[in-house]
């Protein structure tokens, strides 16, 4: 009996300690990446670029206090989306329901007018990559949303510009979602990787029919449960996985 309620506590304790992200690091194809694995039915995901007074957040560490502040914790973050060097979003960016820039559907230079790009969008009990035209089109209410590119994965395909022998590798950073719009698993890697080799990994080994691409050798990992909180150069956009702390209401 005393072994039975030991073991009820024990499983008790290691569902009440279970973290809203599920992160680990795993090795795919000859290459290492840090995963993290959202669930976004259950879990309060959301975008952040700038404070109450309009300045850039820029950092996991800026982050984390104005949470605290809000008795609020951040199990997740990473970047996510091109930005200039003011920090202002490329292409579309809505943050709780206010748009601070359009979105961007003609080609242009560097990774993000490597068309098809696409639109990270966060819903209620859910959240979507979206290829931009598909999304002009479908208009769906984001209560967040980051437009980034190039897609890395579109309806079950990768990218066509994407070349198996590319020998342009770099740290990557990017999101890939399930048809249901539930499971949400961003990715970075942690050796240099060609975009071919970036979206093999989320729709070959994670399994996901679309993915967005969202920077390079800037992206950062916000994941205490590999005891990870990258520092560097202000980021722009940020998405995180916000909870209550257990002491607050």
């Amino acid at each position: 009996m005393i072994r039975r309620a030991a073991l009820a506590l024990a499983a008790w304790l290691a569902a009440s300690s279970a973290g809203a992200v599920e992160c680990n690091n795993v090795s795919y194809d000859g290459n290492r990446y840090a995963i993290c694995e959202v669930d976004a039915s259950e879990e309060q995901l959301q975008l952040f670029l700038r404070n109450d007074d309009g300045q850039v957040i820029g950092h996991f560490s800026t982050l984390e206090k104005l949470l605290a502040q809000q008795g609020k914790t951040l199990p997740f973050a990473t970047n996510a989306g091109m930005y200039h060097s003011s920090r202002a979003p490329v292409g579309l960016y809505v943050e709780d329901g206010a748009e601070e820039m359009r979105l961007v559907t003609n080609a242009g230079p560097g990774n993000f007018g490597l068309l098809p790009n696409g639109v990270f969008c966060i819903r209620e009990d859910r959240a979507d990559v979206m290829e931009t035209l598909a999304f002009q089109k479908a208009a769906p209410d984001c209560r967040h949303a980051s437009q980034s590119g190039p897609m890395l994965v579109i309806d079950g395909e990768l990218h066509p510009r994407f070349l198996p022998d590319s020998d342009s590798r770099y740290i990557r950073n990017g999101v890939g979602t399930s048809a249901d719009g539930r499971r949400v698993v961003f990715a970075i890697s942690r050796n240099a990787v060609s975009f071919h080799q970036f979206g093999s990994l989320f729709r070959d080994h994670l399994q996901l029919p679309n993915a967005l691409y969202f920077d390079g050798n800037i992206s950062r990992l916000h994941a205490p449960q590999l005891d990870r909180s990258d520092a560097g150069f202000m980021m722009g956009p940020i998405v995180g996985v916000v909870e209550k702390t257990e002491t607050s209401d």
